[in-house]
């Protein structure tokens, strides 16, 4: 908890979360970002092509899906501290295991998925964290910064390709990897004084349950971009370093949006909501673009499909966690489960959509899941502000 002693100290364990928060958000997330930054050394020696990487990367969105709300359980019960600590080993763990164990896809599926709950545990308890550390007036920014580590792990497993993969093989990133990631473990802050409410009660379940899908369809869309933008713009003739390095800008303008989004929310708190329906509706429009031949739509379609598309997650959270200062894992475990499962059934359904009618449908068919997703943020949001009223 703050420590209510004076405004340095507050300030320090502020600072502190925000690091831990960080550091924990990067260690767990980064294992399944390195299996697809890695994905052209890993597939050669394990034999498996893209729709292998597709089923891997889904199975480990899906299990983190279903250990969500369980995670969330656990963080109520036993702290922030100690979940996120125990999220942190298990993820290092996986990624060990990767490196000494994976031998085919399938056990690769295997450790990916059985190691997906660290994801859950560490998003929930560094959220647990914050809320508790962080003085209100500054939660919009901490949850953005926070967030920014999504697209900072992805830069950080497109670099091991050429530092590591490429010198002393891809198996070595893993245990780079991991070794890093147990050496955040310290960085977690201590809880002085524990909430062990368990209880939902006051909750605005419907409301997160509508959040939760829309949270569903922009990820699932926005996690397709992630995963086909290149090989759709090769397929139309554009090089594939040119699509990579416009991948790679899509996401340094995400981690900023991100972190500028959370800054205006700690001076408009009360309009999160709307402002993530326009952040999607942005979104949709760049994901059209990508259905448009030419380098320029190409460039402008992820800029704005990637840059905005997925620059929602820490204002959803904000805008969740604010309501919900008694029990934030518990409610923010059910809108992080519509998060997972979008990355799960998105590149699978889309995917599937690009197989039989061509990448173009495949965009628009994004676009439309994001518009979607922007109508039930309002109506999320008309649902919250009920809930808050009463």
């Amino acid at each position: 908890m703050i420590d209510s002693s004076g405004t340095g100290s507050t300030s320090s364990n502020a600072g502190w979360a925000t690091v831990g928060a960080l550091t924990t958000t990067i260690a767990v997330s980064i294992p399944v970002f390195l299996v697809g930054g890695l994905a052209v050394q890993v597939g050669e020696e394990l034999d498996f092509s893209p729709a292998g990487l597709g089923l891997a990367v889904s199975a480990y969105f899906g299990a983190s899906a279903l250990a969500s709300i369980p995670a969330g359980a656990l963080v109520e019960r036993y702290g922030a501290t100690r979940i996120a600590r125990a999220g942190i080993a298990l993820a290092a763990v996986s990624l060990l295991a990767v490196a000494g164990l994976a031998r085919s896809l399938w056990t690769l599926v295997a450790i990916l998925a059985l190691g997906a709950g660290a994801n859950a545990l560490g998003q929930l308890a560094s959220n647990t964290s914050l809320s508790r550390h962080v003085p209100t007036h500054r939660q919009g920014l901490t949850f953005g910064i926070k967030q920014a580590a999504i697209p900072v792990s992805t830069l950080l497993a497109g670099a091991a390709v050429p530092v590591v993969a490429l010198t002393v093989g891809w198996r070595w990133a893993f245990v780079i990897a991991a070794v890093a990631a147990s050496a955040t473990i310290p960085l977690v802050p201590r809880e002085t004084r524990r909430k062990r409410t368990a209880t939902e009660s006051g909750q605005a379940t419907t409301a997160l349950i509508v959040i939760g899908l829309a949270a569903m369809l922009a990820a699932g869309s926005a996690n397709a971009l992630g995963t086909f933008v290149v090989s759709s713009a090769v397929d139309r003739g554009i090089e594939p370093g040119s699509a990579g390095l416009a991948l790679t800008l899509g996401g340094a303008i995400c981690a900023l949006a991100r972190v500028l989004g959370g800054w205006q929310a700690d001076h408009h708190p009360e309009r999160q909501v709307g402002v993530i329906a326009a952040l999607l509706a942005t979104g949709a429009a760049g994901l059209a673009l990508l259905a448009v031949p030419g380098p320029v739509a190409l460039v402008a379609g992820i800029a704005t499909g990637f840059g905005f598309g997925w620059a929602w997650p820490g204002l959803m959270t904000f805008a969740v966690v604010r309501l919900h200062p008694q029990a934030p894992a518990a409610a923010t475990s059910i809108t992080q489960t519509g998060v997972y499962a979008g990355g799960c059934v998105g590149p699978l359904g889309l995917g599937a959509v690009a197989d039989l009618a061509g990448y173009p449908a495949m965009w628009m068919s994004g676009a439309a899941a994001m518009v979607s997703a922007a109508v039930l943020m309002l109506f999320g949001s008309r649902l919250l502000r009920r809930h808050a009223r009463a």
